[in-house]
């Protein structure tokens, strides 16, 4: 019978034996699945911060704004990582290079590299000695205090909701996500939620943590035991588990701006406000500035204009401007209260807050303060900016940068050390920004009201304006956070208006060029210019409370200027046409005798030397050898640059026939040069080729030579931009020769032209070199 039995069993397996060989085969395949399935799980959740940005932002219901920000991307998000100043590959510093003694041992690469960079003893020190004090943590506040009534934050811990239920396609807090794999707790996550202006925070799965607007729903709530996982930053507290989360709540309001009035609903009439403008500026536009003053001057209204310490000549026509005002309501900074301001300066929050003390000593009348550049200009009359204002009197126009604050601080490098020495501001390490209060931040060009200037300009200030103070005197670009912080974390909280009153003409592709590497350790934007093809996007402004426009420059394009002219104060133009048949010409200084700062380029000096005498040898003059320089301008025509206008003046005295009817003063001569363009191209070129320059100083955010007169010396980095026409057949093979003045070969370039935008308009690619003159 057992035999019998076996038997069986052996035909079975024999007869079956491939659908067994299936089954065994499909269940270690089941197997294998759910164990990779149970480990991708695992992973996925501690990779996700890994994630593309936009795959994450998708994935966990982060907003998905339009607005960008103002500085591009040079690195990749690092909100999540733990603030460690000698993460880098640890370099050593040239300790014999100083002639002082360290407080320190510098170890960081960013600090190693800006120490060895500077070149005055004193920027060294100073640098060292921000360094010193940043690694040991010294140089900033550790904890600030909110004073916004409803907005003050927690105390020592945060306030416990409870465990909830979580789930991974609808998050209680979905608004933002970040992983702290070794320092995450209650406290903690609920700093990081606070400090991006989020009322809740949840810890979840030990290391996860999220930020919420909204609070959760009490029906997802669940016993407390379920939240069971240990906080790798305090062992003591529990950090949610697995889809189970602890919610805390972070002491603050979720933040709405308050809506700007657009009429009075007082019954009774309130008189009009009265602004004080803060013009900083800065080169050499000063007829632009004269054109700016004079359509926003009312008696009634204040002008502060700081100059640039290092720009004499804007100064001097800046002097003569405040001595032509019978009112004296403008007043032109002096002295000690004159700062070099820098792209992205420390040193400009230093300049506002000066300046802002002075107007308040000057004047007790004004309301508001609005702060203006050179290359700014209105977009409505000052009539609808007083009426505007005067509804809205106390509100504080800011605008924010509209984005997850944790990226922002990334992309803005606040979470970066700066230092401002030698005209430039250095990067010398990592740094953790104050607990406690909201971080915020986005233009820089404000409309503040009094009381809240008064506040953050005062003397003494509060805690809170002076721990700030600290952290943005080592910060880049720092008026572009200091008032919006200010004002989400004190009294004024609930006058915060989103709205700077601004249009700027953001193209990023074209104005994120890195363009400010001298100046400052980092990659900057900037705004282009207006141009008259722009003035649609100006006239849709119309209705809605914008009243500036940025940027403008008449050498670029002047007609735009024109236009919004005669499109405010029609009167104005067509009295201005009758009068004035040189409206559509503008000139612009480049180079003027008084200046001691900044110092003149030697090849314009040069050129302009050799074309004043050249004409006075022109005119037979016998002193044309003994003339000096007196002033070099640029000049345009029916917005064309037309040539160079040179003033001389000769050692001897005027002549008889001089209308000045002086012999005592110095004969003087003007002469306007027209450029002559030497180019020459053979007959199957000659209509392929639209243009062809070679030049210094290209403006790639403007796509155009600042080099008005060309002048290329041994120091200077020639650039040749060529424009060909659609007609010609891409790609195509070129040879570029570099000749210097002797007629030698300096050089040769291959390029191969390919098919782009640039190609095919405006200018094409550009090739730089260093110059081989001699």
């Amino acid at each position: 019978m057992k035999g019998h039995l076996e038997h069986r069993w052996t035909s079975c397996l024999r007869r079956y034996r491939f659908f067994f060989a299936c089954g065994v085969v499909l269940l270690c395949g089941q197997l294998y699945l759910a164990y990779n399935f149970l480990a991708l799980e695992n992973e996925s959740r501690l990779a996700r911060n890994a994630i593309d940005e936009n795959e994450v932002s998708a994935d966990k219901g982060l907003p998905n704004g339009n607005r960008q920000l103002k500085l591009p991307p040079d690195k990749f998000d690092n909100s999540n990582r733990v603030i460690n100043h000698n993460r880098s590959t640890r370099i050593k510093l040239d300790y014999k290079s100083l002639e002082f003694e360290p407080i320190c041992d510098i170890t960081g690469r960013e600090a190693v590299s800006a120490i060895s960079r500077a070149q005055s003893q004193r920027c060294k020190e100073w640098l060292v000695n921000v360094t010193c004090l940043s690694q040991l943590n010294l140089l900033y506040p550790a904890e600030l205090k909110s004073s916004c009534p409803h907005s003050l934050g927690f105390d020592t811990t945060p306030k416990s909701l409870g465990c909830y239920k979580d789930d991974k396609i609808a998050r209680l807090l979905p608004n933002y996500y970040s992983i702290f794999k070794n320092n995450n707790s209650p406290k903690h996550c609920a700093h990081m939620c606070l400090q991006s202006g989020f009322p809740y925070a949840g810890v979840e799965y030990g290391v996860e943590c999220f930020c919420g607007k909204e609070e959760p729903p009490e029906t997802s709530q669940i016993q407390d035991s379920e939240c069971n996982k240990k906080c790798p930053g305090d062992p003591l507290q529990t950090c949610g588990g697995y889809l189970t989360i602890n919610i805390f709540s972070t002491g603050i309001k979720k933040f709405k701006p308050q809506e700007a009035r657009n009429n009075s609903f007082s019954a009774t009439e309130k008189p009009p406000v009265r602004i004080a403008y803060l013009l900083t500026v800065n080169g050499r536009a000063s007829r632009q500035v004269r054109r700016l003053i004079n359509i926003l001057y009312d008696p009634s209204h204040l002008f502060y204009i700081h100059v640039d310490s290092r720009q004499d000549y804007m100064y001097r026509e800046m002097l003569e401007i405040e001595g032509s005002c019978e009112k004296g309501n403008i007043i032109v900074a002096k002295g000690e209260n004159r700062h070099a301001s820098i792209w992205g300066g420390a040193s400009l929050l230093m300049t506002f807050l000066d300046a802002a003390r002075q107007m308040l000593l000057r004047s007790k009348d004004w309301d508001f303060l609005v702060n203006l550049s050179e290359s700014d200009y209105p977009i409505k009359t000052n009539a609808k900016l007083v009426e505007f204002l005067t509804w809205n009197r106390g509100m504080n126009f800011v605008k924010s940068h509209g984005r997850e604050v944790q990226r922002f601080l990334s992309k803005q490098g606040l979470d970066k050390t700066f230092v401002e020495c030698e005209a430039r501001m250095w990067r010398v390490g990592d740094r953790s920004l104050p607990l406690g209060i909201q971080i915020d931040g986005g233009s820089d060009w404000v409309g503040l009201s009094r009381d809240f200037v008064a506040y953050v300009a005062a003397p003494e200030p509060d805690e809170l304006v002076a721990g700030l103070l600290r952290v943005f005197r080592h910060t880049l670009l720092p008026a572009e956070s200091f008032f919006h912080t200010v004002l989400r974390n004190s009294r004024f909280c609930d006058t915060y208006v989103d709205n700077n009153l601004h249009v700027t003409n953001w193209k990023r592709k074209l104005g994120c060029k890195c363009q400010y590497k001298a100046v400052v350790d980092w990659c900057g934007c900037s705004p282009n210019d207006f141009k008259l093809e722009d003035f649609g996007r100006i006239r849709g402004t119309r209705e809605r409370n914008l009243f500036y426009a940025r940027k403008f420059e008449p050498v670029i394009d002047q007609r735009i200027i024109d236009r919004i002219d005669a499109w405010l104060y029609p009167e104005r133009i067509n009295a201005s046409e009758a009068l004035n048949k040189g409206i559509d010409a503008y000139w612009q200084s480049l180079y003027h005798h008084k200046d001691t700062s900044p110092l003149a380029d030697d090849s314009l000096l040069s050129v302009a030397t050799s074309l004043a005498r050249l004409v006075y040898r022109r005119l037979g003059e016998p002193s044309a050898n003994d003339g000096h320089l007196l002033e070099a301008s640029v000049h345009f025509k029916a917005n064309r640059f037309s040539g160079i206008l040179v003033r001389a003046a000769s050692e001897r005295l005027a002549m008889e026939s001089s209308t000045l009817m002086q012999a005592d003063i110095p004969e003087q001569l003007e002469a306007f040069v027209h450029p002559r363009r030497n180019l020459s191209t053979s007959s199957s070129w000659q209509d392929k080729i639209i243009s062809l320059v070679v030049n210094t100083d290209y403006d790639q955010k403007e796509q155009t030579f600042r080099n008005y007169l060309g002048a290329v010396g041994p120091l200077s980095a020639p650039v040749l931009a060529y424009e060909l026409d659609a007609s010609v057949a891409l790609p195509l093979n070129v040879t570029v020769l570099w000749v210097d003045p002797f007629d030698r070969l300096a050089d040769a370039i291959h390029l191969q032209i390919e098919e782009s935008g640039l190609a095919l308009s405006t200018f094409g690619k550009l090739i730089t070199f260093e110059c081989y003159c001699r």
